[in-house]
């Protein structure tokens, strides 16, 4: 009986380990693998996350406040709303800036395929700020 009891504790324990390692582990991508836009999520993470954030491809590259702020911290998708133009014009000149992100990081289909992800997926975390249209007088 005594052999039984300990096989069934360490069945428990080797299962709560589990759970706690899996708990613990890296972000998984969120987009479905039959989605048309999961090649863009595994271009992105492999490319992108390490500067950029975008919670459903797990990237945590962007700083969470002023105070812990690196040079090299990108924008956060999780707010920031882009269109695919944007997301092209970045990735071929390096940013807006120029001055941190590499030119040309990925190219042809890999770039089309992260700006169209990127379209989709971006700024869906940021507030939304009614706004009022204002007519200018031409007078």
């Amino acid at each position: 009986m005594r052999a039984r009891a300990k096989i069934a504790a360490t069945s428990m324990a080797l299962l709560a380990a589990t759970v706690i390692a899996a708990a613990c582990g890296t972000q998984r991508i969120q987009v479905s693998q039959s989605s048309p836009y999961y090649r863009g999520a595994v271009l992105f993470r492999d490319h992108c996350s390490g500067c950029h954030t975008l919670s459903v491809v797990g990237a945590q590259g962007s700083a969470t406040s002023i105070k812990n702020r690196v040079r090299t911290n990108g924008p956060n998708f999780n707010i920031r709303k882009e269109n695919p133009e944007q997301v092209l014009y970045a990735i071929r000149n390096g940013g807006f800036s120029g001055a941190i992100m590499p030119e040309n990081i990925v190219l042809g289909e890999d770039a089309e395929a992260i700006a169209n992800f990127l379209a989709a997926y971006s700024g869906r975390q940021s507030q939304h700020v009614p706004s009022t249209n204002i007519t200018l007088s031409t007078k």
